[in-house]
């Protein structure tokens, strides 16, 4: 049985469908939560590291002196062929392990806002699970420049790097395909301090009006996931 293991730095932003697929798809799931200083995990005993978000950056180290251990794993799941998968804040730590800047983005986004696909991901496998145009929910106010030898997968119109694609088997996403309605209202609750009204910031009644936007990000997972899987 394969093993997925997570890297959770909040108790609001958890894996949310991943773990539906996950299950489904006869993975043993274990996680690192680093609120409740779990350890991290053996690399040589798991075949995929997820790593979540957060409202902590990257380079808070002083604050949160376990992102050096969380780096030091993600190098080593990296060099050891396993698959890994970043979200928003897990992006940029994958982005700064593999020795790009994650700095301040131009605007503040979040809410839906759609992605659309560059030219060099219409070469890339994972990125057919990607619909251009595809809305998803944005909750970031950082950024990661690309990642020598990784391919930018799609761009918004707030933030030129979403994804990226490393060596086949390491994707960041800045955005959330993972998010339910019930994920989302975690994050208004906790987060709400960063809606501030800016030009690619949306109000928390329209991020949740329309349900149908949670069941097609999280179907492009499914199918991303799923790609990922292939041998």
């Amino acid at each position: 049985m394969k093993r997925l293991h997570y890297c959770q730095h909040v108790p609001f932003e958890g894996l949310g469908s991943i773990a539906t697929w996950a299950d489904a798809a006869g993975f043993q799931i274990s996680g690192t939560r680093f609120y409740r200083d779990d350890p991290l995990p053996d690399v040589d005993n798991l075949e995929w590291l997820v790593i979540m978000g957060g409202p902590m950056n990257i380079y808070e180290e002083g604050a949160h002196p376990w992102l050096r251990d969380e780096k030091k794993v993600i190098h080593q799941a990296i060099v050891r062929g396993k698959t890994v998968l970043g979200i928003c804040l897990g992006a940029q730590l994958v982005a700064d392990v593999l020795g790009a800047a994650v700095k301040a983005n131009r605007y503040r986004e979040i809410g839906w806002f759609p992605i659309y696909k560059t030219t060099a991901a219409e070469k890339i496998r994972v990125a057919a699970a990607l619909p251009d145009g595809l809305p998803v929910l944005h909750w970031h106010g950082d950024t990661f420049d690309l990642p020598d030898g990784a391919v930018n997968l799609a761009k918004s119109d707030a933030c030129d790097h979403q994804g990226f694609v490393f060596n086949q088997r390491v994707v960041g996403l800045q955005f959330h395909l993972e998010a339910t309605p019930q994920s989302l209202e975690r994050l208004i609750l906790h987060c709400r301090s960063e809606i501030d009204g800016s030009p690619y910031v949306q109000d928390p009644a329209v991020m949740l009006a329309d349900p149908t936007r949670f069941t097609a990000a999280n179907k492009a997972m499914d199918r991303l996931l799923d790609e990922l899987n292939r041998p």
